[in-house]
C-alpha cells in the first residue's frame, strides 16, 4: 500500500493487556488509502492483526497461558467471552499449520482418544520421531485415514513416503492404511497388544473368583508387571498361584507373551509360533480367543522386532488432552478440543507477527 492515497482515517480500538488491576486499550486513527485494483483498504498496523480487536501482545499472553488454564478461566481473568478468545487459539493455530512441511515425515503413530461417552472419538496421528502430533480429526473410521493423507500432501508431502505406522489393531484404520498408505508398514503397538491379553486375564479371574474367594479384590496383583511389584506383593501373588490354577494358568500365558517383545529379532518367528500353539492347546477359551487375534495380526505383531517403533508416547499426549479436558470440565466442541490438542501437543511455531 505504500505510495497509495490517503483516503480517509478511522478510530479504531484494540484490548491490551491489563495495566494492574485496570483494563487498556490503545486508540488510533488510522488511515485507510485508495487502491485502484482492489478499492479502499485500511493500512495494516504493527501492533495488531488486521480483523482482530486485541493487540498481538494480549494474543501471545492468551496463547501462553491456554495450554496450562481452561479457556473459560482465562476469559474471566481478561473479562471477556471466551468465544472471543477461542477465535484467537483457533487463528493462530490455523496459521501455524498452514507453514508447516511434513517433508521429512516417514514414521508416523496413529491413535484415538474419547471425548465423550456413547463412543464420541478423536483420532491423533502424530510424527513418531518428533513425538508431536501432525493431524486430529473426529472420528475413528477408516475415512480418518484419507482426510489425513489429504491434509498430508497439503503440507508438502506424498502420504507413499510413509514408510512405517505404529497402531492399534483396528480393522477400520487397518483397512485405510492399506487404501491410503500403501507402503506403510502396520506395526501394532506393544502397548495395546498388551492390553487384550491382560483384559482376558481378569475376566479368567473374575470367573474363578466365584469359587475362589481369595480372588476378590487381587485384580493389580496379576495385571502388574512382576518387577513393580513389593515383596509384600510378590509374596501375596506367589501364594495365590498356588490356590488359583486357572488364573495362574493364563498368568503365564501372559508373562510369555511379554517376554516375546524382550527376545533377540532372529528369534521372534519361533518363539511367538511357540506362544501361539502353547495358548491355542491351553483349555482357557479367553486366551484362545486372543491367541486367534494375535493369528490375524500376525505381521504387524512381529514387524515390532524389525521397527521397534511404540505409540507409548501417544499415551503422554492422550493423558495430557484428557487432563485439559477434565480441568475444563469438557468442551463445548469437537473443534475446541482439537484446537486444544494442537496447542498441547503440536509443538506448532507460532509468530505472532504480521507481515
Amino acid at each position: 500500500m505504500a505510495g497509495q492515497p490517503v483516503h480517509d482515517t478511522v478510530d479504531k480500538e484494540w484490548r491490551h493487556m491489563d495495566f494492574f488491576q485496570h483494563t487498556c486499550y490503545l486508540h488510533a486513527r488510522v488511515p485507510r488509502v485508495r487502491c485502484d485494483a482492489c478499492g479502499v483498504q485500511q493500512v495494516t498496523v504493527p501492533w495488531a492483526r488486521p480483523g482482530s480487536g486485541f493487540t498481538l501482545l494480549f494474543e501471545a499472553l492468551a496463547m501462553s497461558m491456554a495450554p496450562h488454564m481452561p479457556v473459560a478461566d482465562i476469559a474471566r481473568q481478561f473479562r471477556i467471552h471466551d468465544t472471543r478468545l477461542w477465535r484467537i487459539l483457533r487463528f493462530h493455530i490455523a496459521r501455524a499449520r498452514e507453514h508447516e512441511d511434513y517433508s521429512t515425515v516417514e514414521c508416523i503413530a496413529l491413535d484415538e482418544t474419547s471425548r465423550r461417552r456413547r463412543h464420541r472419538y478423536v483420532s491423533i496421528v502424530t510424527d513418531a520421531d518428533a513425538r508431536r502430533v501432525l493431524f486430529a480429526c473426529e472420528g475413528r473410521g477408516q475415512d480418518v485415514l484419507g482426510r489425513f493423507a489429504d491434509d498430508f500432501h497439503a503440507h508438502g508431502s506424498d502420504p507413499d513416503e510413509i514408510r512405517v505406522i505404529s497402531m492399534v489393531m483396528s480393522p477400520a484404520f487397518i483397512a485405510g492404511v492399506r487404501e491410503v498408505l500403501p507402503n506403510a508398514h502396520m506395526t501394532f503397538d506393544r502397548f495395546h497388544i498388551m492390553k487384550l491379553p491382560n483384559e482376558a486375564l481378569d475376566r479368567v479371574r473374575r470367573e474363578e473368583a466365584q469359587e475362589n474367594p481369595h480372588l476378590k479384590g487381587r485384580r493389580f496383583l496379576w495385571l502388574r508387571r512382576p518387577r513393580q511389584l513389593s515383596v509384600s506383593q510378590e509374596r501375596k501373588l506367589s501364594d495365590l498361584r498356588y490356590c488359583a490354577h486357572k488364573t495362574n494358568n493364563a498368568y503365564a500365558l501372559v508373562l510369555g507373551l511379554r517376554a516375546f517383545f524382550d527376545i533377540e529379532a532372529h528369534q521372534s518367528v519361533a518363539y511367538l509360533k511357540r506362544w501361539y500353539h502353547w495358548t491355542r492347546c491351553s483349555r482357557i477359551e479367553q486366551m484362545k480367543e486372543f491367541a486367534l487375534t494375535i493369528k490375524r495380526h500376525w505381521d504387524g505383531v512381529l514387524r515390532f522386532h524389525q521397527s521397534h517403533m511404540t505409540a507409548g508416547f501417544l499415551e503422554g499426549i492422550n493423558s495430557l488432552v484428557q487432563a485439559s479436558k477434565l480441568k475444563a470440565r469438557g468442551y463445548r466442541s469437537t473443534d475446541n478440543w482439537i484446537t486444544m490438542i494442537y496447542l498441547i501437543a503440536g509443538k506448532l511455531d507460532y509468530q505472532l507477527t504480521y507481515k
